[in-house]
């Protein structure tokens, strides 16, 4: 439950639509819920303006069926990340209104309609390479989901600079910027050069031997010349999804 439900609640017991006792059994079970193998943060909404959002990985698909089960009895979107294939296809064999986006790895049931997106202003999500694709669509999805109009720009690395290039009007409308590169990491350092909106720089795992997993990306992000950038974790897509939407809030 949001603050917007919250309020419409409250209005219905001033109105006398809702009896005091019936909001009080809705409130109830708002701050948390024990389902044994998890304890689910239903205040965490009302807390940071975002829901808790399950992360899939080492969990079954019956656990994650059970808290998106769980999450999807009250108002609101539902995600989860880091769900591979097979867990997908089992949860969507028992939720019906959950959807699997494959190149982000992620299940999401009620996403916002397109009359509810933030009007603010726009996040692009721009990518260095093919191979950071499954990053910035972890990215892009949790921004769009967490109510903003969202641009995707991929494949416009430094190996190409030309491609960014063509691309540079549209980078220039949004608000935000999430940049997200392998290898050595170069591409937040010339957008951020070229552009003045926040850049979130995610390096990616992408690379060969002396890219250590992304090490090597997430040093060069960190030691950036260009001011105006900010490094989330190495594959953290999500996360980047998350800061971009606290800003353009």
């Amino acid at each position: 439950m949001d603050k917007t439900a919250i309020e419409n609640l409250l209005q219905q017991v001033r109105s006398g639509t809702c009896p005091v006792e019936d909001a009080v059994k809705k409130i109830e079970g708002l701050s948390s819920d024990p389902l044994g193998y998890a304890c689910l943060d239903h205040h965490r909404v009302l807390r940071t303006g975002r829901p808790e959002v399950i992360y899939g990985e080492n969990k079954t698909a019956k656990q994650i069926c059970g808290i998106m089960g769980a999450m999807l009895e009250r108002p609101g979107v539902v995600m989860a990340t880091r769900v591979d294939q097979a867990k997908a296809r089992d949860i969507e064999g028992e939720i019906a209104e959950v959807q699997y986006f494959e190149e982000a790895r992620m299940l999401v049931a009620r996403p916002p309609q397109k009359e509810d997106l933030n009007e603010n202003g726009v996040v692009a999500v721009v990518s260095a390479g093919t191979s950071d694709m499954s990053v910035a669509e972890e990215a892009r999805i949790t921004a769009w989901c967490l109510g903003n109009r969202v641009d995707a720009i991929y494949d416009v690395g430094v190996a190409g600079i030309h491609r960014l290039y063509a691309s540079l009007d549209k980078i220039k409308q949004a608000r935000v910027l999430v940049v997200v590169a392998g290898m050595e990491g170069a591409l937040p350092s010339v957008v951020a050069g070229l552009v003045s909106t926040p850049v979130i720089a995610v390096p990616t795992s992408v690379g060969y031997g002396t890219g250590f997993g992304g090490l090597a990306a997430l040093l060069g992000m960190l030691n950036s010349c260009s001011p105006g950038i900010a490094v989330v974790n190495i594959d953290n897509g999500f996360g980047a999804g998350c800061m971009a939407d606290t800003i353009n809030r």
